[in-house]
């Protein structure tokens, strides 16, 4: 019993416990749950207190914006009240004005009435004053228009005529001066030397031996210079210097600068000739080249083809009756271009077809026909603009004028040839009258070469050695002698000098 009495009490003693600790907690439950609930209730009380000032601002906010859609409302019935009475006193002034037109329109119609009677009036009074007027005259309507036509024109005839004739003198005067002074400026913008070429060139020599040697061997080496260049060497009149005679300047070009390295070098032999005067071939192309440049380069024309610009060079080398077609061209290039600004023309199209009017010469030798129908293929062929064709064509008046730069190009060309001094017509016939014998004699078939020398007296011929034998030869002089007498006009006689040269070559190795 001692043993289980701990035991009891302690359960006893949980017992007890448990049953404080259930009232404990219950107590301090219902402590907090009147605690939670104050907090609700006071979260309630400041919800309500919120709730009541959100709406108390929403009514204010409410209350301002009928306020302010009341203000607007009124004032756009106050603007529309304002339209309306704009509206009704536009309308009343319209109906007032258009009265007022009804009222006009109706005057207007009994005016117009009005005139048509007096109108009518007016033509039976017109037509019984013609009838009284034919009954009294005794003549008809026709008849008195024509007589009273016929006074008048006799009565005014002399004075109208002298007014007119006037006019006429006045702007004929005007039209002159204007002309003369556009040429004068044009003129003085454009004042290039010309210098008036020769058909003879000198060379120097350094003492009288030296002719010897130019010479050669039974006259092997002057031969052999002037086959190759087409010239007449004369050695024996001038002391201490050659004569070059041709009327080709470009051949006497490649002449004197061939004869000028041989003396320099020399040793003067037919090899050493040949040499000479194929480098005297390049370097003359190559001075046309830098004289086509040059040209281009003076005129401000750029963007030329360069073989354009080589034919322009050969122009150098060209006259045109004793003047250098290439400043020439220059000049007509700054005359025209003048002029055209002066009038108000295209000064572009002016200059260039100017520059390029006499690009014909440069092979007129060689192709036939005109220069100015040469100048227009070439130009063709190298795509030059159509309307610097069209301008070019007519300076010579083969083609008709097409614009007004063409005419502004024949002016231009007509008065850098026309300036005294510029030209020599004699001396372009005389070189016109070698070319055509040159031509007449390259005309034969077998005929290589053939040089117009001693201003024209001579023409000498060098045919194919494999073509022609001694016997053709003679022939074909008798033939090229024929035809010269037959196309040709020319005072004295022309000797025909026929050769006939082989050359074997071989070589020993």
């Amino acid at each position: 019993m001692n043993q289980f009495f701990p035991l009891i009490v302690g359960v006893l003693a949980l017992a007890v416990g448990s049953i404080l600790g259930y009232y404990a907690r219950q107590s301090i439950a219902k402590r907090d749950y009147r605690t939670i609930e104050a907090r609700l209730q006071k979260r309630i009380s400041q919800a309500k207190t919120q709730s009541e000032e959100i709406l108390e601002n929403a009514k204010k906010e409410a209350n301002q914006i009928l306020e302010a859609t009341k203000e607007e409302t009124n004032q756009q019935k106050a603007e529309l009240f304002k339209t309306e009475r704009f509206l009704l006193k536009r309308e009343n002034i319209l109906e007032d004005k258009f009265s007022v037109f009804e009222s006009e329109r109706r005057e207007f119609q009994e005016k117009v009435r009005k005139l048509k009677e007096i109108k009518e009036s007016l033509e039976n009074f017109r037509t019984e004053a013609l009838a009284n007027l034919e009954r009294t005259a005794g003549l008809g309507r026709e008849e008195a228009k024509k007589e009273l036509l016929q006074n008048v024109e006799k009565e005014y005839q002399k004075e109208v005529l002298e007014k007119m004739r006037k006019l006429e003198n006045q702007g004929q005067e005007q039209f002159e001066r204007k002309a003369k002074e556009i040429l004068a400026q044009a003129i003085q913008k454009c004042a290039l030397s010309q210098a008036q070429e020769i058909t003879t060139s000198t060379v120097s020599l350094p003492s009288e031996e030296i002719k010897g040697r130019i010479i050669g061997k039974e006259g092997r080496n002057i031969r052999t210079l002037e086959k190759l260049t087409g010239v007449e060497i004369i050695v024996d009149e001038t002391p201490e210097a050659v004569v070059i005679s041709g009327f080709d300047p470009i051949r006497r070009q490649i002449a004197k600068m061939a004869l000028e390295k041989l003396i320099q070098d020399g040793r003067i032999q037919p090899a050493r000739i040949e040499e000479k005067v194929e480098l005297a071939q390049r370097e003359i192309a190559s001075q046309i080249k830098e004289a086509g440049e040059q040209a281009v380069y003076d005129t401000g024309l750029v963007g030329l083809e360069p073989k354009l610009v080589q034919l322009l060079g050969r122009l150098k080398f060209r006259t045109s009756y004793g003047q250098n077609v290439l400043l020439h061209s220059i000049e007509v290039c700054h005359l025209a271009g003048a002029l055209a600004a002066e009038i108000g023309a295209n000064v572009s199209v002016c200059k260039k077809a100017g520059f390029l009017h006499d690009i014909g010469k440069a092979v007129d030798q060689q192709i036939e026909g005109s220069h100015a129908d040469i100048g227009i293929k070439i130009l063709e062929k190298f795509k030059v603009e159509k309307e610097v064709v069209s301008a070019m064509k007519s300076h010579h008046e083969e083609y008709p004028y097409e614009s007004v730069e063409a005419v502004i190009v024949q002016t231009a060309d007509q008065i850098s040839g026309a300036r005294p001094g510029a030209r020599k017509d004699t001396l372009e016939n005389y070189l016109r009258r070698l070319g055509d014998l040159e031509n007449i004699a390259l005309s034969f078939s077998g005929v290589e070469k053939a040089w117009a020398l001693q201003a024209g007296r001579e023409i000498r011929v060098f045919v194919k050695p494999e073509e022609i034998d001694d016997l053709t030869a003679k022939k074909l002089a008798r033939e090229i002698a024929d035809k010269i007498q037959e196309e040709l006009k020319y005072p004295g006689e022309i000797k025909v000098n026929l050769i006939r040269e082989s050359r074997v070559i071989e070589y020993a190795k």
